[in-house]
Order: C-alpha cells, then structure tokens, then sequence
C-alpha cells in the first residue's frame, strides 16, 4: 500500500465521528477461534471488536488465558467495544433472575478483564409468544439493578432492542425502560435489522438521546422477505439493502452520537465464505454508508 493511501486513509478515519466494531457473528465465531477473530479484525483495519461471552467461555474451557488474550488485543490495536450475552436478568421468576443475574456477574468480570465496559442486555427469557407481557416499570427496576451490578465490574449493561420479542421489541420500551431505570449509566443498544423487525419505519430515530448510545448494531436488510417472515439470517452489509441508512445515521450524528457502529450480521451466504474477506467487506460497507449520510448532516 502506498503511503499516499494510508494518509488518505487516515484522513478518513479522523474525519469518522464514529468508530467501526466487527461483531463477531458475523464472521460465524463459533466456527473461528477467539484468537483468529482478532487477528481478522485487526487485519481489516477494524479499532474494535464486539465478542461473544459463549466464545470466552469456550477459550476458557480449552485452556486459554484472559490475560494473553488481552495482551493479543491491545498489541493488535484494537478496544473491546462491547460483548454480548445472555444472561437472564428480566425475567419474572425470581430464583430464575438471581441465576441470571449470577451468570451477569461471571460475564462482567470476564469482560473486565478484557478490558472491555460494555454489555448486551437483551430480553433473554421473555421473548417467546408464549412469555408474559412485562410490567415495563417492574422491567425498569430490574435494569437499574443490573446496572448497579455493572458499577461493581466498571461493566455498563446496554439494554437491547430485539424486534422479534415478545418483550423489548420496540423503540418505546427500550426508552421507557432506560428512562425509568433513573440511573445515570442507563444507556439503550440498537440494531438497524431489529428496529425494523420490531415494527420502526425510523421516522422516530431521532428521539434517542445519542450520548447514551454507545454502540449501533450495524447491517441492512432486504425488500424480501417482508417485515413478518424475516430473520436474522436475511440481513446484508449496509448499504446492499432497503434500510433507511443516511435517515438513520445522520440523524443519529446530529443527536449527538459518537460511538460505535459494529457490524452483526448473520447472514449463512456470508459464512461460507473467507472470513477475512467478509470482514473487510463489512467495514468498507460500513465506511462507505457512513460516507454517505454525512452529507446530509
């Protein structure tokens, strides 16, 4: 590469009001070691990385190291951005949210020590059909008490919109619930795929409060198959399907965010492929969608 394009593509970078994230589903990271998922980020020219606790778990379990791992991230470049788990945290049953609640704990120290502070915090448990409609000010309280769990790990957990939920599935709940939370670390965690799965035409994107969003799960989706039938499984890279991404993004831009678009996608067409080459192609995706919006910002 010539040093004319690196300093171009350093100009670029700097320019970004956001900064880009591989998270790792989208390079299929059972299927990858945790080790080969970083060195792939780093390799693409990613600054961070968004992991799955399960893929810990797993390096953990086959002998591997919190600390060398760091040291293999930081000596990479790269900042643990976010993680995602899946713990239980929301649920009615009781002696189920305290296991949950359990397993948050192992997961936020194991994130620590990564060197990462922020976690998913999905609906997990009450997604189903089957699962009752929850009290959103019992969902409230029960978000403020995994937050002050977050404060003992320097862990903040983001609440996550999950479109296909039972529970959680809109923008209205997500905020109801990070509002009614008073706490002052509550924070909300989007996913362009999920907004519109949950119902969103985006016409309402710019009510959410940008400081306290720190990361956007980035990707695209199709005309087909329609709203009801999609799957995680049909989402694109941005910019190859029907979302609203300059809407989106400059709306969020101007609302004042400034953290992190990482790309989650799930897509099996993608998997089949070489994972470096899919890597690379999101963030350059990424960049050129981002690219796009901030000429309307």
């Amino acid at each position: 590469m010539s040093g004319t394009s690196s300093a171009a593509e350093g100009s670029s970078a700097q320019a970004s009001p956001v900064r880009y994230c591989l998270n790792m589903s989208t390079i299929n990271s059972s299927q990858v070691p945790l080790p080969d998922q970083i060195k792939i980020a780093a390799d693409a020219g990613y600054s961070g990385i968004e992991i799955w606790l399960r893929d810990v778990d797993k390096y953990l379990q086959s002998g591997g190291n919190l600390a060398s791992l760091r040291r293999q991230i930081v000596d990479s470049g790269l900042k643990v951005e976010s993680a995602i788990a899946f713990g239980k945290w929301i649920v009615d049953d009781a002696d189920e949210r305290r296991k949950g609640l359990e397993q948050c704990r192992v997961d936020m120290e194991n994130l620590r020590q990564l060197g990462g502070h922020r976690l998913a915090a999905p609906p997990v448990g009450v997604t189903d059909a089957k699962s009752a409609k929850l009290n959103l000010d019992e969902a409230a309280a029960r978000y403020r008490a995994l937050l002050e769990i977050g404060r003992q790990y320097d862990v903040v957990p983001q609440v996550e919109l999950w479109g296909f939920s039972k529970n959680l599935s809109t923008l209205a709940e997500v905020l109801y619930v990070a509002a009614a939370a008073n706490h002052p670390d509550a924070c909300v965690l989007l996913d362009v795929y999920h907004m519109y799965k949950g119902g969103s035409d985006f016409s309402n994107i710019g009510i959410v409060p940008g400081a306290r969003m720190h990361v956007l799960h980035m990707n695209d989706y199709p005309a087909e198959p329609p709203r009801s039938t999609i799957k995680d499984e049909n989402r694109v890279y941005p910019g190859d399907g029907v979302a609203p991404l300059d809407t989106i993004l400059s709306t969020l831009v101007r609302g004042g965010f400034r953290g992190v678009l990482s790309l989650e996608l799930f897509n099996r067409e993608y998997w089949k492929q070489p994972p470096a080459e899919v890597a690379k192609r999101g963030l350059e995706k990424m960049q050129a969608a981002v690219a796009s919006a901030m000429q309307h910002v």
